[in-house]
């Protein structure tokens, strides 16, 4: 972005709190606000501190799903609380990122809880991965069961990024190309750093096509070049998910799926993987805050963008500044005003940005250290209609 657009973000960071930015009021409720194509709750507390969380959306029906969850992070009784992050990046349809949302932070509960002992909290990268291929497995269980009545469920898919800090401990679990940054303060130079803790899957990646090759070493048509793009079978940019059950079980490859989603070659083994790509490391007391973020937001911002952004804004509302970034990047890139891009309407808004989820959380080092059952109890979903709550697909 150039300079001029980001003092545009920056410099009203440092207005009285209670005038506009062109979003309407920014005072936050219990359940967070819709206004238009924007869901957002500007502050809340976590029990590590504050968080703030937006949603803008794009599709005719917004694709993107996301929560966070603070407190028992387990079946069993109290023990070491913490706070789940999860941002859901649908694609071909919503109904994968709804089911993810309403079942993979319980399976993470579930089998954490199976693996607490009085000498361990339970949590893991093992425990994560379990989790998140459990969710898979269910996922592609209800499209066998509603294969007959509505096969293109099977086509649709959803990266899955997870944050979880427990015990002092930041586990970040990957499968697509949504991405989590965090904001490190550097004591020599004084800035925030970026520095970004996810692995992405996406095909665009040289290291993500040799792993294609190497999982795949029979099928020289594996990844391919197709209108510039890098693409897995000449279909999806993603190497990981949950769902794409067409690219995962070779039943779903086939009539009555409509045929731009069936390849053409038969196949013994899953195409794309739902494995996670799991970080654990230490929280230190630089470590500022994290910024969880779907694609569509890293179209349009680089990772210190991002950073200087939440950096030199107040906490309040700093999701929602995130997003009027890369609105106004989006509207530059198309040569329009901002304002114009603001009254296109979803749907049509997709050739300009795809929806967009963020969630800021920061980090209090005091809180981190310690372990009790005191913290804030707090469950916030947003997605569906851009509406606060639970979207039951089942």
């Amino acid at each position: 972005m150039a300079t001029t657009s980001w003092r545009k973000i920056v410099y009203p960071c440092f207005r009285p709190a209670t005038e506009g930015d062109g979003f309407g009021n920014s005072i936050a409720d219990a359940n967070g606000r819709s206004e238009g194509l924007l869901w957002y709750k500007d502050y809340g507390r976590h029990v590590y501190g504050d968080f703030s969380m937006g949603v803008i959306q794009a599709n005719n029906i917004v694709e993107d799903q996301s929560q966070l969850e603070s407190g028992s992070m387990s079946s069993v009784d109290c023990g070491p609380q913490g706070t789940f992050v999860g941002v859901y990046d649908g694609h071909g349809g919503p109904e994968a990122a709804r089911f993810i949302n309403n079942h993979l932070f319980d399976n993470i509960k579930t089998i954490r809880g199976a693996e607490f002992t009085s000498d361990n909290d339970g949590m893991s990268a093992d425990v994560i991965t379990k989790a998140f291929l459990a969710t898979e497995e269910e996922f592609l269980s209800l499209v066998r069961q509603q294969w007959s009545i509505q096969p293109q469920i099977a086509s649709v898919g959803s990266c899955c990024l997870v944050g979880i800090i427990c015990d002092g401990l930041l586990y970040i679990a990957n499968a697509g190309d949504s991405r989590v940054v965090l904001g490190r303060l550097d004591k020599v130079f004084k800035e925030v750093k970026a520095v970004q803790l996810s692995a992405e899957h996406n095909a665009s990646y040289e290291s993500v096509r040799e792993e294609l090759h190497s999982l795949h070493p029979e099928d020289s048509q594996i990844v391919v070049l197709k209108h510039k793009v890098w693409r897995v079978k000449g279909i999806i940019q993603i190497s990981r998910s949950i769902g794409d059950a067409y690219l995962k079980r070779s039943e779903f490859n086939r009539e009555p799926l409509l045929p731009k989603f069936r390849v053409r070659e038969p196949f013994h083994k899953p195409i794309l993987k739902a494995e996670p790509s799991v970080v654990v490391q230490k929280l230190y007391p630089e470590d500022q805050f994290l910024i969880f973020a779907s694609d569509g937001l890293w179209e349009h911002l680089s990772n210190q963008e991002a950073v200087d952004i939440v950096n030199n804004c107040r906490r309040n509302g700093i999701a929602r500044k995130l997003i009027k970034a890369a609105l106004m990047d989006a509207a530059k890139k198309r040569e329009m005003r901002y304002s114009d891009l603001k009254k296109v309407d979803r749907g049509v808004r997709r050739h300009f940005h795809d929806d967009i989820t963020v969630i800021v959380l920061f980090l209090d080092s005091n809180l981190i250290s310690r372990s009790s059952c005191n913290g804030p109890m707090l469950s916030v979903r947003a997605g569906g209609g851009i509406s606060m709550g639970v979207n039951n697909l089942v």
